[in-house]
């Protein structure tokens, strides 16, 4: 027998310090109390119980300490040697090491992209044999065909692109060094695997093509990169981009038509890497086909464990220990508190499966009030912003977008990044919702529904902006079309913030494209009624004054004279022809001609006052026409004021 951690066992020597100061702790304390009365009286005064339970205590105590201790050093038994077979194929990883595969059109970078990829090809396939080859412009194999993967990863986090000797993109010397590997073990039927972003620039691929084809391997080309492509770092430039003989800078883009061509003439499959595609998965599906051998044999080494057999034992003297030092007038409040602290956790489940039922049920009311009730009561943060985002969902599944909103707010402090997503995606759509509520009516259709085209949303924003220009205040006119605009905005901007933390989130995506949608055709048709509004204007020097507010009348102009109404004296109407003068009325005489012909110039003498002096009409005319620069105040007029944002 051996102990693992033998390191343990030296506490073995504070066990008798532990007893030693027990006893003389115990002798001390008795000491103090004789001084407190006679030898003689001591049998009358103090009523002793007897020690043995306190000092079963102690040695059942140290019992259990020595039990934990030798425990903690893992006594074993002798090891035992078995041989393990396993079937397995050979998998040859070749990794592009180019300078392009720094390029960061992806995040990091292609390299640390591709190596991420190989790690997981490791993990989810332990029984094959995997080696690893990297090329530039030569082509080098770094890790044989092996079953020991600890060695291959510890390699691929080591390597990078300044291990090849020769700068550039040999596909063709890859190819051929990955077909004389695989030729060596002797199988009929191999996989290659090769990560690069397809860059081809020497070397002929037509001819190792068809000799992959004939030996019988099967590539799965994996691209890495996109095909917009971005600037080739390079310390040895200046703005650390690299220039070509040009003198530009050097782009470097995604080449998928020669990854396609590499796996499709031998069989194989390709993939791009950073996609969604579950590449370790592919890989799996692309080989199971391939003929499997028996590996070799690997001793593994196994050690009989012991200590189980000292854990319970402890933990029987430690209870123990505990009943034979315990005062039993306190065992009830000691029950009593044990119960309180065991039913809170049964309930918080009982909250919880009754929240994930009624949500399951859709009954969504009802997981909304379960799912406020636990956020309420949740003690831990990250755990109440779960909670909280439990409740947004069933909120705004009951169409309680505000509800939602304030829900989402919340989920929002919590530190895990799907959590802060699925918050930024929710207070997006909520916003949006609440902005199309306010303009339509009703919720945005759903997937029972079709979406409603851009004609049916012109017509809802005609008929908002008639019922706005209906209402009598300014602030009331414009509140409506604010609040939309703002709502929209702000969900915009959620959008962002969850494409920010998860890039491939498509919902966010399309829902942002589609609030843009709406935003840009919003502000076209406040545009087009802007714009109306000001050519139906006119111009501020024939602005009439409004009826019906006391104000004198111009006088029609025409054959038919002065309006009706009283008429100041010496004036004449067809109307009120004297009966001694002819039908057709007689002419004015000349003494009354200039009279009329100021009349005609100015009609608001005709309504004047006869007794009004020049002074109090001027200032009468200047009052009147006080806001004639002004231009009329019509009642649909709306000034818009464009966002900030461009959106």
């Amino acid at each position: 027998m051996k102990f693992a951690q033998p390191a343990w066992l030296i506490l073995l020597v504070l066990l008798p310090l532990l007893g030693l100061g027990a006893v003389v702790l115990a002798r001390l304390r008795r000491r103090q109390w004789s001084v407190w009365y006679a030898p003689r009286l001591g049998a009358a005064l103090l009523k002793r119980s007897s020690p043995l339970p306190r000092w079963l205590a102690l040695l059942w105590l140290l019992g259990a300490c020595a039990a934990l201790l030798t425990a903690l050093a893992r006594p074993q038994g002798e090891n035992t040697t078995r041989l393990e077979k396993s079937m397995g194929r050979n998998l040859l990883i070749a990794l592009d090491l180019s300078r392009s595969m720094r390029v960061c059109d992806v995040k990091p970078d292609r390299l640390s992209q591709a190596k991420m990829v190989i790690y997981e090809l490791l993990d989810a396939m332990p029984n094959e044999r995997i080696g690893l080859l990297g090329f530039a412009g030569t082509a080098d194999l770094y890790a044989p065909l092996t079953v020991d993967h600890a060695a291959v990863r510890e390699t691929v986090e080591q390597i990078d692109e300044s291990w090849p000797p020769l700068g550039g993109s040999d596909l063709a010397a890859a190819l051929q060094l990955a077909i004389e590997t695989l030729r060596k073990t002797g199988q009929t039927h191999n996989a290659l695997v090769i990560l690069s972003d397809g860059e081809e620039h020497e070397g002929a691929l037509a001819r190792e093509i068809l000799e992959a084809e004939r030996s019988g391997i099967y590539i799965l080309a994996i691209g890495v990169g996109t095909e917009d492509g971005d600037y080739v770092p390079s310390a040895d430039f200046r703005d650390h981009r690299m220039v070509g003989r040009n003198g530009q800078p050097v782009i470097s883009r995604l080449q998928p038509a020669v990854l396609r061509k590499l796996a499709t003439q031998t069989k194989g499959r390709y993939a791009l890497a950073g996609s969604g595609v579950d590449i370790p998965a592919l890989v799996k599906s692309a080989i199971q086909d391939l003929d499997a051998f028996e590996m070799e044999d690997r001793a593994r080494t196994t050690a009989i464990e012991f200590y189980q057999w000292l854990v319970l034992p402890a933990i029987v003297l430690l209870l123990a220990a505990i009943v034979a030092h315990t005062r039993w007038r306190g065992v009830r409040a000691t029950a009593l508190t044990l119960a309180l602290l065991l039913v809170p956790r049964g309930a918080h489940a009982d909250a919880v499966s009754a929240a994930k039922q009624a949500w399951l049920e859709r009954r969504y009311p009802d997981a909304r009030d379960a799912y406020q009730q636990l956020a309420g009561s949740a003690m831990l943060p990250e755990r109440r912003a779960r909670f909280l985002l439990g409740e947004a969902h069933a909120a705004y599944q009951a169409k309680d977008y505000p509800d939602a909103r304030a829900a989402f707010s919340g989920a929002l402090l919590s530190t895990d990044p799907t959590v802060q997503t699925h918050s930024f995606v929710g207070l997006g759509n909520t916003l949006f919702q609440l902005g199309w509520q306010s303009l339509a009516g009703e919720p945005y259709p759903g997937d029972t529904r079709p979406a409603p085209d851009l004609e049916h949303f012109d017509a809802l924003v005609k008929q908002r902006l008639a019922k706005l220009k209906e209402a009598e205040a300014p602030a009331q006119r414009d509140a409506g079309i604010a609040e939309l605009i703002t709502n929209w905005a702000d969900a915009v901007r959620h959008f962002d913030s969850a494409l920010a933390i998860d890039s491939a989130n498509r919902q966010s995506r399309t829902n942002r494209r589609t609030t843009l949608t709406y935003l840009d055709r919003l502000r076209e048709l406040l545009e087009q009624d802007a714009l109306q509004a000001e050519q139906a204007l006119p111009p501020p020097g024939e602005a009439k004054p409004e009826q019906g507010e006391g104000k004198p009348q111009d006088p029609p102009q025409g054959k038919e004279g002065a309006p009706p109404g009283p008429k100041p004296p010496g004036t004449k109407g067809k109307g009120d022809a004297d009966p001694k003068e002819e039908p057709d009325g007689e002419k004015d005489k000349p003494g009354d001609k200039s009279e009329n012909q100021d009349d005609a110039k100015d009609p608001d003498k005709s309504a004047a006052d006869p007794n009004e002096s020049p002074e109090l009409r001027a200032r009468r005319i200047l009052k009147e026409n006080a806001d004639l620069e002004k231009g009329p105040l019509t009642p649909g007029r709306r000034e818009f004021r464009p966002a900030e944002k461009d959106w």
